[in-house]
């Protein structure tokens, strides 16, 4: 990694928050160097979860509104090039220039891995994610330990993770009873609550319910599971959520750094701009698809039983303890996270 890619990625690229969204509209309708700029995006979204069209495909729009055009992306569901946990080596390698993805994939890149993505029974609400990754640094901690690898990391959106499940829980028995999909801390988290838990990627996720090779899973919350039919065969919708996770854009940074510079600000702007946008209107549509799921399409909002939540909170602290010995940046990151759970009355 050059010492030019870093100051570029410090200096530019992580200052796409508040001077960067402000400098944006100044281009717009301005002249933009020429030459077309076309991205390939590979997604860990199936084209049909709902984030696909809602999170990549509007910001393939405002891409190619706000740069007139000069810059499009050109967008491939799960699998098309690669799936989940393959997807930061191709983005690496330039075989694709930019990827949408999950901390949860990214384990072996990095130890703050597992606070960037959320550390499952931690924090209650959007906003307070948003505040850690942001505010107190958790993602650009992340961020740095990616740019070693030739990748730039920015955080999606900010969503709840919920299980929906085609048998009932009314016991710790019927939960350890259980073969759910996960991934990531989430898959630890289950796994130490007793279910037996597996990583099924996403495009094989339906098949898999609806075959009984498992008998739950969560992708997202309300939105993930109307989106992908997982209702058809998983009627009980479980509360309260697991957790709340951030998906990722990973960026290949040869590629952002050839981009020129009007457009490097334009794109690098516009993708901290959408983080805000798309984790608050999430919020919104997880209670739209909710309601709508229970009038419509038969599903049943169920509890988890007190022993089950006991067992949760449980494999909750062990994996806060376990994440911050995986290094010096993961133990800063334990602390921001501790620190914000005292401030909350979380501790």
């Amino acid at each position: 990694m050059t010492e030019d890619r870093k100051g570029l990625d410090r200096r530019t690229l992580m200052r796409g928050g508040v001077l960067g969204a402000l400098a944006a509209p100044a281009l717009i309708g301005k002249g933009i160097a020429a030459g077309e700029v076309n991205w390939r995006v590979q997604s860990h979204w199936p084209k049909a979860s709902g984030s696909f069209n809602d999170s990549l495909g509007v910001l393939a729009e405002r891409v190619k509104e706000r740069t007139d055009g000069r810059m499009t992306l050109e967008l491939f569901g799960a699998g098309e090039f690669a799936k989940g946990p393959e997807i930061l080596n191709i983005v690496s390698k330039g075989v694709v220039q930019m990827g949408s993805s999950s901390a949860s994939y990214m384990e072996s890149y990095g130890t703050c891995a597992g606070f960037a993505y959320g550390i499952p029974g931690t924090l209650r609400n959007s906003w307070e994610i948003m505040h850690l990754l942001k505010n107190l640094g958790v993602e650009k901690m992340f961020a740095d330990e990616l740019l070693e690898e030739g990748v730039i990391y920015r955080s999606e959106k900010v969503y709840p993770t919920e299980l929906v499940l085609s048998k009932e829980v009314a016991s710790v028995d019927d939960f350890k009873a259980l073969k759910l999909r996960s991934s990531g801390g989430m898959l630890d988290y289950l796994s130490a609550a007793g279910a037996s838990a597996s990583y099924i990627a996403g495009s094989e996720l339906y098949q898999a319910l609806s075959s009984g090779v498992v008998d739950g899973a969560h992708w997202g919350a309300a939105i993930g599971a109307k989106s992908m039919s997982l209702w058809e065969v998983c009627k009980y919708h479980m509360k309260p959520s697991l957790g709340f996770n951030a998906d990722a854009w990973i960026f290949n940074a040869d590629a952002v750094e050839d981009l020129p510079e009007d457009i490097r600000l334009i794109f690098m702007s516009l993708v901290e701009e959408r983080f805000y946008l798309r984790s608050v209107e999430y919020l919104e549509g997880e209670a739209q698809s909710l309601t709508d799921g229970v009038k419509n399409d038969g599903v049943e909002v169920r509890d988890f039983p007190d022993d089950v939540l006991a067992l949760f909170a449980q494999a909750s602290s062990d994996i806060l303890a376990k994440e911050a010995e995986k290094g010096e940046k993961a133990a800063a990151a334990a602390d921001a996270l501790t620190g914000l759970m005292k401030n909350l009355g979380y501790v």
